[in-house]
């Protein structure tokens, strides 16, 4: 399989172009059923969608969960699908991909999508499999105020720098636990381990094959950033994702965060914080390993997908009522919560750690079909190296081991 459209930092800027649809909510009294992850960008579209067609909708229903990517295979997987869109990401479409379960979109962008963009509708092998709308990517969150009094006057742009300003702030009594980080075990451990290597030069595998090659020394580097950034991490890192780090970060308990930057907006806002808190936060590039290098960070797209599993019918309701939302209106009133790729975004606060990690070059996330099998590896093997009981030698080894297994029983490796 062979991606055609990958979104490059250039292709980022080119993604912002203008878009327009009107409220055409495709066939009366269908069933649309989305399952989606929960944070405010995501709402945003979905519940647009539902505000515009749910009139003419015999049913309506939304599932944002956080465990979207744990169950959509299984929910997409019986015929009748339980769900007729879920709203995807750049692994994510390959994981659903893999096992068949989306159905190419080019008949119902020739109904209902005339005014979509080509840059945004992610092609694979000549057919459009799902259609972008904004953009999102891990980057650096910063306290200044504590930063200053720690003695140091500007945001760390480099992974050692972080490192630095963290003991500086332990050590002068600040904060004892400065970073927080998104390392809950599984698939957060192996992104977080995807940022370092990246930002050291790793290839995930040999060239033009699906052989595995993390154990090197990009990989081992890439652990030893991590150890030394979990050192000043929380205690209980290995159980914090997204919504525990905000949560941390707002209650003023870190002042240097690797966070998404779809937490940016409600971060920044004035909903779950304080003032002290909140005009203190300055969001930056991701940190790379020399002053100027590409950022530790993987550039991602969120969009909209249609089930294999479900009538034409609901598929032609559910594509309408999604691309219904895709306007200026909805991004006017919800500028702030995402990179927007659409008509009308005017990047705020909020956006410039995201524009500043794709400015400095940082990767989109490899869509290649066998990545989905390595990010399980990375994120079950990696917590005993993390937790000081193994070697990083050991750690990868592992991976490359797990990895192996799999990818020769899903059939990208021979036996």
């Amino acid at each position: 399989m062979l991606l055609k459209k990958l979104i490059t930092a250039g292709a980022l800027t080119s993604l912002m172009s203008s878009a327009a649809f009107a409220a055409d909510c495709g066939p009366s009294g269908q069933s649309i059923r989305i399952l989606a992850s929960d944070f405010p960008a995501i709402h945003a579209v979905a519940g647009t969608a539902e505000e515009n067609c749910a009139a003419a909708a015999a049913e309506f229903s939304r599932n944002h969960t956080t465990e979207a990517r744990q169950i959509m295979n299984a929910a997409l997987t019986p015929n009748p699908a339980e769900y007729t869109s879920v709203i995807v990401a750049n692994s994510t479409l390959t994981q659903l991909m893999n096992d068949g379960l989306v159905r190419p979109l080019n008949d119902l962008i020739e109904k209902y999508g005339q005014n979509i963009p080509d840059n945004l509708k992610i092609s694979i092998d000549g057919n459009v499999m799902a259609i972008a709308f904004m953009a999102n990517s891990q980057h650096l969150f910063s306290r200044t105020d504590i930063l200053s009094q720690a003695g140091i006057d500007s945001v760390p742009g480099t992974y050692d720098e972080v490192v630095a300003a963290a003991k500086a702030i332990r050590e002068a009594g600040i904060m004892e636990y400065p970073i927080v980080m998104n390392m809950k075990t599984g698939w957060n451990v192996g992104e977080s381990f995807n940022l370092a290597f990246l930002a050291h030069g790793g290839e995930f595998f040999k060239p033009g094959s699906a052989e595995p090659s993390v154990n090197s020394a990009a990989g081992v580097a890439a652990l030893e950033t991590l150890k030394s950034l979990v050192e000043y991490a929380h205690p209980d890192h290995l159980t914090q994702a997204s919504n525990e780090t905000q949560g941390l970060w707002e209650a003023g308990e870190a002042a240097l965060g690797i966070m998404w930057g779809s937490r940016g907006s409600p971060i920044l806002d004035d909903e779950g914080s304080t003032e002290e808190v909140t005009s203190n936060t300055v969001l930056s590039a991701a940190p790379s390993v020399e002053p100027g290098g590409v950022p530790g960070a993987t550039l991602w797209w969120d969009g909209f997908t249609i089930s294999t599993n479900v009538s034409d019918s609901e598929a032609e309701a559910t594509f309408a009522a999604l691309a219904s939302a895709l306007t200026a209106e909805m991004v006017a009133a919800n500028n702030d919560d995402a990179v927007w790729l659409l008509d009308g975004f005017k990047p705020g606060p909020a956006a410039a750690g995201v524009s500043a990690t794709a400015q400095g070059g940082a990767a989109p996330y490899p869509m290649l079909p066998q990545i989905g099998l390595m990010h399980n590896a990375l994120g079950s093997e990696l917590t005993d190296f993390l937790k000081g009981d193994e070697s990083a030698e050991k750690a990868l080894a592992d991976v490359e081991a797990a990895y192996t297994t799999a990818a020769k029983e899903a059939g990208f490796l021979s036996n």
